[in-house]
Formats: C-alpha cells, sequence, structure tokens
C-alpha cells in the first residue's frame, strides 16, 4: 500500500510532494545559464522525482548533507520499453563498480547517459532498490504510464557496495558531504529517481538534489575509449538516426 489508493490519500501525497520540494531548493551550477536550465529539484527521504529529458542533457546528481541515496533508472522517452539494463550495464564494459566514464546501458545495447564526473566513488549496480525506493519509483513510473512490472533493478549512487573475496556483498556506506554525480544523456530519456533507503544500509536518508540543464556540445567529448563503449556509441547513433532521419541529410547538406 502507498497511501495513495484513497482520494483523501493522493491528495495528501501530492500535497507533501508539492511542499517538501518548495522548502529550498538546489544550488543551480554558477557556470550554467538560467535559460539552459530543465529541471531542478530537491529531493528530500523518502520522495522521488520524474522528468522527460533531451539528448545532450546534462544530469548533475549531489548529496548536500553525505546521507542521500539516489536510486535511478532510465527510459527511453520515444520507446518507453526500452530501458536501463543493470546487467548490460556491468557486464558489458567488464567493470560492477561505477565510475566517471561508466555507460548506463539499455537492452537493447545503446548507451542512456554517460557518468561523466563523480566525486563520490560510492555506488551500487548489483542490489537493485529497496522496497521503499522500489514504491516510489513506481509511483514516479506511473505518471509515464509505466505499470509495477516494468520498474525493473535500479543503480544506486551515493550508497556503495563492495563485493568480497567470498561472494558475499558488504556495504562501504556514503562518501562526504557534497559528492557530486553527473550524467549525460545521449537518447530522450525518462528520468525516474527515488531518494530511499539502500537495501544493505540502513543510515536514515538525507535530501538529494538534481539539477539537469541542455548541454549538447558536451556529446561530443571522449569520455571512455573502450571498444566496448565504442560499439554501444555506434548502436545508439544508428538507432537515433533510424528515429530522426532527417537529422541525417541535414548533415549532409551542411
Amino acid at each position: 500500500m502507498t497511501g495513495t489508493e484513497s482520494t483523501t490519500g493522493a491528495r495528501a501525497h501530492a500535497r507533501a510532494q508539492a511542499s517538501d520540494a518548495q522548502i529550498t531548493g538546489p544550488a543551480l551550477p554558477p557556470d550554467v545559464s538560467a535559460t539552459d536550465i530543465r529541471f531542478a529539484q530537491r529531493i528530500p527521504p523518502g520522495g522521488y522525482a520524474n522528468i522527460v529529458l533531451a539528448r545532450g542533457t546534462r544530469i548533475r546528481l549531489s548529496d548536500p548533507d553525505g546521507a542521500a541515496c539516489a536510486h535511478l533508472l532510465l527510459t527511453r522517452a520515444e520507446s518507453p520499453w526500452e530501458r536501463l539494463n543493470v546487467a548490460d550495464t556491468v557486464k558489458v564494459p567488464w567493470q560492477a563498480y561505477l565510475a566517471a566514464g561508466h555507460p548506463l546501458l539499455s537492452d537493447q545495447g545503446r548507451v542512456l547517459a554517460t557518468l561523466v564526473a563523480d566525486s563520490s566513488g560510492h555506488h551500487d549496480a548489483l542490489c537493485g532498490p529497496s522496497p521503499a525506493a522500489r514504491r516510489a519509483l513506481r509511483l514516479a513510473g506511473a505518471k509515464h504510464g509505466l505499470a509495477p512490472r516494468d520498474i525493473g533493478p535500479s543503480v544506486s549512487l551515493f550508497r556503495g557496495v563492495r563485493v568480497e573475496p567470498d561472494g558475499t556483498l558488504s556495504p562501504t556506506g556514503g562518501s562526504a558531504a557534497g559528492a557530486v554525480v553527473e550524467l549525460l544523456t545521449h537518447l530522450p530519456v525518462t528520468l525516474l529517481v527515488a531518494n530511499a533507503a539502500h537495501p544493505l544500509d540502513d543510515t536514515p536518508v538525507t535530501d538529494l538534489d538534481v539539477v539537469a540543464w541542455y548541454a549538447p556540445d558536451d556529446l561530443a567529448h571522449a569520455y571512455n575509449q573502450d571498444p566496448e563503449y565504442q560499439r554501444a556509441l555506434e548502436n545508439t547513433e544508428r538507432a537515433r538516426l533510424a528515429a530522426h532521419p532527417w537529422e541525417q541529410i541535414g548533415r549532409k547538406s551542411a
């Protein structure tokens, strides 16, 4: 039960989301024009955000007080059945631990986003969302027509996990207050993010800040030279041009 099954509960939930977001907003990047900002919200413990973002959007998630836990899901906005595949996100780059340069891959082998900056180093792509995080992600997804069955495994930012030699998973906690992670989208995506406890770490959660701005020029930068990443980018570009053929026409005539 989420508390939204009745009209009274749904109203209380909606008002709580709105009032929490209005208490204080996240700090905006000083080097980004206000006209380029697409989304800015402070997400309280137990809260969530959902937004459709264009290709070439930079997303900054920050942990102002040192105990946020961002459970992240991405779907392709124009084809919502294509979504983040955590297994491939770990398998294809040969790396279970997220860091700068790591792609977030879809179930079609395409790069939905790349992790382009990271001052935290405490993340998890192995455990999936906690029950509280899954409930929040389901609410966020429902606003975009996604059913509970569409909410699969997520990646968790700002709470780390390590695999021990015997195969057990050990939480490593978070980093210091002020840690920042930035993502760059390679396709139009729907971002779902919940700020809730990690399944292996019951440390009380603090606020999470999310700011997104349009930065298409950043797509020209080389964030990862691994051949697996380059092939995934090629898959992404083919799909993008197939969906938007006029972009290829414009490129040839330029």
